[in-house]
């Protein structure tokens, strides 16, 4: 990611915080403005072209947007396009990111983070259905339908709206790929960061709270966890935070300890 990239998405992100009415419908505008983006390079690279004028990139999505999306929606696309981005894939990027916390925005008060890391574990369980839902041959608006048939009473809306948002537009990544950097932002948005702990038995509610509580401490913000059960790693724990690995179970102590012995 260009540093242009990044200093355009502190200001998107921060003119999402200062739009009023952002709800699902205004989410999955933006998903769609991320499809339409990523499917006309013309397009992309008409609004990613940092040489035109402010004004005529605005308008650009006021022609293209304005006749069919909420004033909403236009006004943020319009906060995008103003800014300068290291390329138009990251621009496009940058509409998929926006479409993520405005869900995540308008559904303050549900399981986001949990339903899309249950849904990732789900396809990380099967590999056929992570096989039709990344597959580049299969028909995009097919895959947002299965996404619904497989979610229906088991999510809600605004998890339905972002799974299905990122498999209609893989753009060469894998689904699980996809789905944790949406889980990321979802959790970035609200001011967390995400572990995942892998255990070889479920953890009691009282030792839930005691390691979010001692993550918050080390990491100096509030601690989504994500479980994994996995009963290889035989006791203990293991904990990722971003690129932070923790490793106290007991089969990477035994690995330890065979690699001292035959040293």
């Amino acid at each position: 990611m260009g540093s242009a990239t990044t200093h355009a998405l502190a200001v998107t992100t921060t003119a999402l915080g200062e739009a009023s009415g952002v709800d699902l419908e205004v989410a999955g505008e933006l998903f769609q403005a991320a499809r339409v983006l990523g499917s006309s390079s013309a397009l992309a690279g008409a609004v990613s072209d940092s040489a035109a004028a402010g004004d005529a990139r605005r308008k650009v999505i006021a022609d293209v947007f304005g006749p069919r999306f909420s004033s909403v929606a236009v006004q943020l696309l319009e906060a995008v396009v103003v800014q300068r981005w290291s390329s138009a894939d990251e621009l496009v990027d940058g509409v998929e990111e926006l479409a993520v916390r405005a869900a995540s925005v308008a559904a303050s008060d549900a399981d986001l983070e949990g339903e899309l890391f249950a849904f990732s574990r789900t396809v990380a369980e099967n590999p056929e259905l992570e096989l039709a839902l990344g597959s580049r041959m299969g028909d995009n608006s097919a895959k947002g339908a299965l996404v619904e048939k497989l979610l229906d009473g088991r999510a809600g809306a605004a998890t339905v709206l972002v799974v299905s948002g990122l498999v209609q537009q893989p753009r060469e990544r894998r689904v699980r790929q996809a789905l944790t950097r949406a889980l990321s932002l979802v959790a970035a948005q609200r001011g967390r960061v995400v572990a995942t702990v892998t255990v070889a038995t479920p953890l009691s509610d009282a030792q839930s709270e005691r390691l979010r509580s001692t993550l918050s401490a080390r990491y100096g913000a509030d601690v989504a966890l994500n479980t994994v059960i996995d009963p290889s790693i035989v006791g203990g724990l293991r904990v990722q935070i971003a690129d932070d690995v923790i490793d106290a179970s007991v089969s990477a102590r035994l690995a330890d300890l065979r690699q001292r012995l035959a040293g």
